[in-house]
């Protein structure tokens, strides 16, 4: 039998050694774990998973059972400009806490778990998908929060799944409100005009399919001003990963 060779052999004796001293600990409440980046099984028992049945535009989750490739009254009254949208979970409880440690609690290393989440509950959108992208913030922002919580998400979902990733196919070029409060028509509103697609990136765009990633679909405002700007810049189709979305049971 071949012996183990150092380098390697070292690395996972140094792993060890971190692990003994600083044992792994749930990325949500800080319980033990098996593993290191996990969540323990009552952090993981409190997340809203979404799965089917579900709308197979807007993907939000139908109470009952009618059978498959059904979509909801909201697609069919308001059909979204993105084909197709996928999250983990709802925007709620543990999930919420989550984003908001990697959103503003400078937590990037959260975007590892969740990226792994999310790569796993798309897998039908990543298997069609050409290339991955972030919805992008506006340079004053992103300098303010000093990274694009979208971007780590996706450049972990594009690492995964083996697609290129361009974290520069879209730009924010307007600063908008922040959606906080708006109404859907208030959001549509602000986010005119907010995204373009560089001349530089155009060539990556044409033809291909799209996949773009937030960390969370509140009305999908954001999300549907993205899609239309990728569209007219020639994108065959644009679909949507997040890690969770809100939803109303109404």
């Amino acid at each position: 039998m071949a012996l183990e060779p150092p380098r390697r052999a070292l690395a996972a004796a140094l792993r060890g050694l971190v692990a003994l001293v600083y044992p792994p600990v749930c990325i949500a409440c800080r319980a033990a774990t098996g593993e290191a980046q996990a969540l323990c099984a009552h952090c993981w028992g409190e997340i809203g998973f979404i799965e089917r049945p579900y709308c197979e535009r807007l993907g939000t989750p139908f109470a009952v059972d009618l059978g498959t490739g059904l979509l909801s009254p909201a697609a069919i009254a308001d059909p979204p400009v993105f084909a197709r949208a996928r999250a983990v979970c709802r925007f709620e409880g543990v999930a919420r806490e989550l984003v908001h440690r990697l959103k503003y609690g400078d937590r990037a290393e959260l975007a590892l778990t969740l990226g792994r989440m999310m790569a796993q509950a798309g897998h039908e959108l990543i298997a069609e998908a050409d290339i991955v992208t972030p919805v992008p913030l506006h340079r004053t922002r992103l300098w303010r929060r000093r990274f694009n919580q979208a971007a780590l998400l996706a450049g972990t979902v594009a690492r995964l799944a083996a697609l290129p990733y361009e974290p520069a196919l879209l730009a924010r070029i307007r600063r908008t409100r922040r959606q906080v409060g708006l109404s859907r028509s208030q959001r549509a509103d602000n986010l005119q005009g907010a995204f373009r697609v560089p001349e530089g990136a155009r060539r990556l765009v044409e033809g291909r399919r799209v996949l773009l990633v937030d960390d969370v679909l509140t009305t999908g405002a954001t999300v549907n001003a993205a899609a239309r700007i990728l569209l007219r810049a020639g994108a065959r189709q644009v679909d949507v990963l997040t890690f969770a979305r809100v939803v109303t049971d109404a």
